[in-house]
């Protein structure tokens, strides 16, 4: 994958300034074995966690868990080993800003969490440095990496270097109400190959008085849950990846298919458009889909988790493990996903990473690969059922659960993740208001015009954007 040259120009200059540091940022970069002997170590941790706040549950693990185990493990190797936890609370942004401003001065946490979204533009800047250039050897004879599956490593891979350990993802399915569709005539056991078998099951569900057919999320007003449970998952059921070979997908083919697909949802009255116009339409069909007001919805495993969990789901269902169904989501036509795939779907998930200025590289690295050990995992997670990037921890704690095992097994082989460049939020915007133009009843040319226009203007020109087939 080449580098993109559709950046903004504010980024560009941001890249341009930050590659002139990356020669003195990397100064100590590159020798992996300094202090490889050192008897007394201090490392960081920073995550955007902290106790009594956002992602208690990990500030917790890092503090009761992961630094102690740490120590104790170090010390058993005659190695007196310091390990302090760097909180945050903050917006994501914010974050991201600070782990920015940090590296950029050749500071900062010896590893960090950071979003797989964010690692291309960390390694375009010269902030980060693939695994092999931090540790050497190391970072390849990990024995973990044989629990992850290549797919998964991708939310932690940029131009084929890897540069950090991915954490939890998750994986999107097609979630159907068993009772509807026993009243519709569909089978309990549904699993469309095409999307002509989705809009079918749409239009036998219509004859349902006050039923919602199909639930795809759409519009601006869902913001990125648009782009990440329906233009971007439908369109690797094309064959397309919004970033593939250099170029950002403009009003090409598979993006019209896209479009095509909401036209026929939301055009043929099989969507409820009130969900995808609403500042909080996403909620009202999560109640929707709760209530028996929704047949199918296009969502992650956190909709199961979270969403319609009988214990302690946002929208309750008495009857979640009886009456919800679950499909993997067929490309548009068997064999016509990406890589010839006949079922696809988009992940999400973070990843933690060294800092390539670390005094200890070879103890930064024994303490990440700690982090994500398969102890470490699962008490992270605690008890829950908890979708992990590992294999063989996946197998042991989610046995009682078939949905998250679909996703472990099936969808995270196969699933697909945004790409982590700069300007793929402007992109994302892009897609939204195109579905959007779809539900308030504009064509598919229209749409199309116009998102290929905003991609355009987003990514430095239409040099940088595929139009064709």
């Amino acid at each position: 994958m080449r580098l993109a040259r559709g950046i903004t120009a504010v980024a560009a200059i941001t890249a341009l300034a930050l590659a002139s540091a990356c020669g003195s940022s990397s100064s100590g970069a590159g020798d992996a074995n300094r202090n490889e002997d050192a008897k007394s170590v201090n490392l960081t941790i920073a995550t955007n966690a902290i106790a009594g706040g956002k992602n208690d549950q990990e500030a917790a693990w890092i503090n009761d868990y992961v630094i102690p185990g740490f120590v104790k493990q170090m010390k058993a190797k005659g190695i007196t080993a310091t390990v302090k936890f760097q909180p945050s609370g903050v917006d994501d942004e914010k974050y991201k800003a600070k782990q920015s401003l940090d590296l950029k001065t050749r500071s900062g946490a010896d590893i960090m969490s950071l979003d797989g979204i964010w690692v291309g533009e960390f390694a375009q800047a010269g902030y980060i440095l693939p695994l092999d250039k931090v540790v050497g050897a190391a970072a390849d004879g990990w024995d973990g990496w044989a629990q992850i599956a290549d797919s998964v490593k991708a939310n932690t891979t940029f131009e084929d270097k890897l540069y950090g350990i991915p954490a939890g993802t998750d994986g999107r399915v097609l979630f159907y109400n068993k009772k509807l569709f026993q009243k519709a005539g569909l089978p309990a056991d549904w699993q469309p190959t095409s999307w002509a078998e989705i809009l079918d099951a749409g239009r036998a569900l219509k004859k349902l008085p006050g039923v919602a057919p199909l639930q795809i999320d759409a519009g601006t007003a869902m913001g990125e849950a648009t782009t990440m449970q329906g233009t971007l998952p439908l369109l690797v059921g094309t064959g397309a990846e919004i970033f593939q070979d250099g170029k950002w997908q403009g009003a090409s083919q598979p993006v019209r298919d896209v479009l095509e697909f909401y036209k026929a949802i939301y055009g043929g009255g099989l969507g409820d458009k009130s969900y995808q116009q609403g500042a909080k339409g996403r909620d009202e069909s999560f109640a929707g889909f709760a209530k028996g007001k929704v047949g199918v919805l296009l969502e992650s495993d956190y909709f199961w988790r979270s969403v319609v969990n009988p214990d302690n789901g946002v929208a309750p269902m008495a009857s979640r493990d009886a009456d919800v169904g679950y499909a993997l989501l067929p490309a548009k036509a068997p064999g016509s996903g990406v890589g010839g795939q006949d079922f696809v779907s988009m992940s999400g998930g973070a990843g933690y990473f060294l800092n390539p200025n670390t005094k200890y590289p070879q103890q930064a690295w024994e303490l990440m690969t700690f982090m994500n050990s398969p102890e470490a995992i699962k008490a992270a997670i605690a008890d829950q059922a908890r979708i992990t990037a590992r294999d063989d921890v996946n197998k042991q704690v989610l046995g009682g659960d078939p949905m998250l095992s679909l996703i472990s097994e099936k969808v995270l082989p196969i699933t697909k993740f945004r790409p982590g460049l700069a300007v793929y939020p402007q992109v994302s915007v892009a897609l939204q208001q195109a579905t959007a133009d779809i539900v308030s009843g504009k064509s598919v040319d229209e749409a199309a015009a116009t998102y290929q226009k905003a991609v355009e203007k987003a990514v430095g020109g239409a040099g940088n954007v595929s139009s064709g087939s």
